[in-house]
């Protein structure tokens, strides 16, 4: 198995598995002198970790990471920055019946027929469990960002059929962590966690948009063809467990407007030339244009049901499957600090290519 590796000049390369001993990575390309705040890394992953409210799997993980190396008097030395985060709550006999099973709409058939072997426990490998390791490289990533001003966003903006129709503008983003389900909006919030919680009790789970919004990023990052910015933060993204789709600027509700609606005409503003609206998203040629970046980023419902599905087994014969053990009923309030986290990454990986490639 190869592409465990995200990144150009900053790498986090993952490993680990769902119930196995540990997780954990390794980031390479790090910036040396940049002040680790260990709190705030442990609260990013306070965040995605499960069993932090009722409408996520009741799994219990402290999620707690340890640095190995590249980290001396509170500094990161510019030496690989290696991690691991110890696995402490698996129930592993939840999943002896998916041993010779296949799960519908999991990657337990597709690892079989490429790898000819699977851990059937959890997923193994393809658990978005993995995505802790992904948290605490971008947590670092944001350390290094805030040197830069850059600040990366995230939010719960629809679930279901629910969907919160408002400019990331007119939100406070300051009520984001106060909502179980990360969305920043006090009336919609609690209709979304009732229609999750409904779902949980049918053994059912549901989908939705996480939005997130990249501020004060500096001109130039990018590359034209195929560098292009918008391009790889959709495949950061798209790399996330249960992630369908992915738009930037006006995306997909743009299609319904004409180019004379769309384009983002230049203004002198200050002294400096801007974009007097930002249709775009941030983003034109590939490549960032100072004004905000703002995506959104499609889940889908979670393949686990609490409930009898038709399947059929290693041999091909027909069979059914009840999912036991403890799953969350929508990825999206836990997918949140992962989305921060991807495009954290690509943002500060982008810099340095920019710095790399400029006298």
């Amino acid at each position: 198995m190869y592409n465990n590796t995200f990144g150009h000049l900053l790498r986090l390369t993952t490993f680990g598995e769902s119930h196995g001993i540990a997780i954990g990575g390794v980031i390479d390309g790090f910036p040396a002198n940049i002040v680790i705040d260990y709190q705030f890394i442990q609260r990013e992953l306070d965040r995605r970790k499960p069993g932090q409210s009722k409408i996520t799997t009741a799994r219990k993980e402290s999620d707690k990471v340890e640095f190995l190396s590249g980290i001396f008097e509170g500094k990161t030395t510019g030496c690989p920055i290696g991690f691991e985060i110890r696995n402490t709550n698996q129930h592993s006999s939840d999943y002896e019946e998916m041993r010779h099973r296949y799960r519908p709409s999991h990657a337990d058939y597709t690892y079989t027929q490429k790898y000819g072997f699977r851990d059937h426990r959890g997923g193994g490998r393809s658990s978005a469990r993995e995505t802790a390791c992904r948290v605490v490289g971008g947590a670092i990533a944001k350390l290094a960002l805030k040197q830069l001003g850059i600040k990366i966003t995230a939010y719960t903006s629809q679930v279901g059929a629910l969907k919160l129709n408002k400019s990331y503008k007119e939100l406070d983003f300051e009520h984001i962590e106060q909502e179980a389900t990360r969305c920043p909006d006090p009336t919609m919030a609690p209709k979304m966690e009732s229609l999750i919680s409904e779902i949980k009790e049918k053994g059912d789970t549901i989908g939705g948009v996480i939005s997130c919004v990249i501020a004060h990023c500096p001109i130039g990052l990018g590359q034209p063809i195929f560098g292009r910015l918008g391009a790889q933060l959709a495949q950061a993204m798209l790399s996330i467990n249960a992630a369908k789709g992915f738009d930037y600027g006006e995306g997909f509700s743009g299609l319904e407007m004409l180019g004379s609606e769309q384009k983002d005409c230049f203004e002198n503003r200050d002294g400096k030339i801007r974009t007097q609206t930002n249709h775009s998203g941030g983003i034109q040629g590939g490549i960032s244009n100072g004004e905000d970046i703002y995506f959104r980023v499609a889940f889908k419902p979670i393949a686990t049901l609490l409930m009898e599905q038709k399947t059929v087994d290693i041999n091909g014969n027909e069979t059914s499957i009840t999912a036991r053990g403890r799953h969350d009923p929508c990825v999206l309030p836990r997918a949140v600090p992962i989305v921060e986290a991807m495009a954290a990454m690509t943002i500060l990986d982008n810099y340095l290519l920019d710095k790399a490639s400029r006298l």
